[in-house]
């Protein structure tokens, strides 16, 4: 009787689950071999007997070689991954180079030498850097002298300025325009300085001024072209030829190293000139002075009165010109007389030849 042919079954217990897993041989080609030859089987009377108890008996008693398996149960927590580090690496292309412990440290210490090198050294720039500062400013700080305003004193024409209490300035005066009456054009200042002495002898104003390099005689002044015509006729009816009305152009004027009550002057007096040119030019040819001259005449005296403490010696000689003339015409408001015209007339010319050659 032939033993049975039973695979090899294994059960594994998993986290409670049976698995069965079964071994089986391969089964090779049984028909071939039946076919390639005949087993013949001999049996012994004598052993038939112990051998039929045997093979009963393993009939009845089959092999079970199957077995369980259990494995415990384990969390995720329990399992702990390991890491496998091939601790040789291979070094394409040249040997492995040693690596010492007395190697490892030289290079550690080189490396905290180094550190501490650097930032000594810049330790010691930064430290030295300002510390040169500092010192350059401390030596600059005691090396500048004490600035101490030095005493002035006032001489000259800066006292006189100084104490009018006004300071060194300069003015710069437009161009103007005269109306005059002219009396004769020379070709030399003595024969026009005889002329004007001739003129005067007649009870006439008259003042010589050079222009262009000519000479002229000046028989009176006026406010405008017009009023110069009228004045035109009243001396050639007292007995003056070659007169003729006229107009003068004064240039732009620049008076510097003056202060300011002159500044002042200078700025007032061209309007001032103005005025006391109509009124006298008007009172010649009408013989009165009307009440809105008068007060004209008034406002004139308030504005030179603001003029005081006048040094330099062409502004004074200005202002004692024209504060002439308004005293003659304030004279003739008073008394009536034509000779307070024509003196005011003539320091009116005057005043026109020292501002003309400023």
């Amino acid at each position: 009787m032939d033993k049975p042919n039973r695979g090899n079954t294994i059960k594994i217990k998993l986290n409670g689950e049976t698995q069965t897993f079964s071994d089986e041989p391969i089964k090779k080609n049984q028909e071939s071999s039946k076919d390639s030859f005949t087993k013949v089987i001999t049996i012994d009377e004598d052993n038939s007997g112990q051998d039929g108890f045997l093979e009963t008996a393993a009939a009845k008693d089959p092999v079970d070689e199957s077995f369980d398996w259990i494995i415990p149960e384990s969390s995720d927590n329990d399992i702990k991954e390991y890491k496998v580090v091939n601790s040789q690496k291979s070094n394409k292309g040249g040997k492995k180079k040693p690596v010492s412990f007395s190697t490892f440290s030289t290079k550690r210490n080189g490396g905290v030498f180094k550190s501490i090198l650097v930032t000594a050294v810049f330790a010691i720039l930064i430290g030295t850097s300002f510390g040169v500062l500092m010192l350059n400013l401390v030596i600059s700080d005691n090396s500048k002298p004490a600035v101490t305003e030095p005493a002035v004193e006032d001489t000259g024409p800066d006292k006189d300025s100084k104490a009018t209490g006004g300071k060194s300035s300069s003015i710069v005066i437009g161009a103007q325009t005269a109306f005059i009456v002219q009396g004769g054009a020379f070709s030399s200042k003595d024969a026009a300085s005889g002329a004007a002495n001739e003129a005067k002898g007649k009870g006439a104003p008259a003042q010589t001024l050079t222009m262009n390099e000519r000479e002229f005689m000046f028989l009176g002044v006026a406010d405008s072209i017009e009023t110069a015509k009228q004045m035109e006729s009243h001396y050639e009816a007292n007995g003056f030829d070659d007169v003729l009305p006229k107009q003068i152009p004064i240039a732009e004027k620049t008076v510097s190293d003056i202060n300011e009550s002159e500044k002042f002057f200078l700025e007032a007096a061209p309007a001032i000139y103005q005025q006391l040119s109509k009124v006298t030019s008007n009172a010649i040819v009408s013989g009165s002075i009307s009440s809105e001259a008068s007060k004209e005449v008034m406002s004139i005296g308030d504005q030179l009165s603001q003029s005081a403490d006048l040094k330099n010696e062409k502004v004074k000689n200005l202002n004692d010109e024209i504060s002439s003339a308004l005293g003659k015409v304030e004279a003739f408001q008073e008394k009536k007389k034509e000779d307070s015209l024509i003196e005011a007339q003539q320091h009116l010319l005057n005043f026109l030849s020292i501002y003309y050659s400023l």
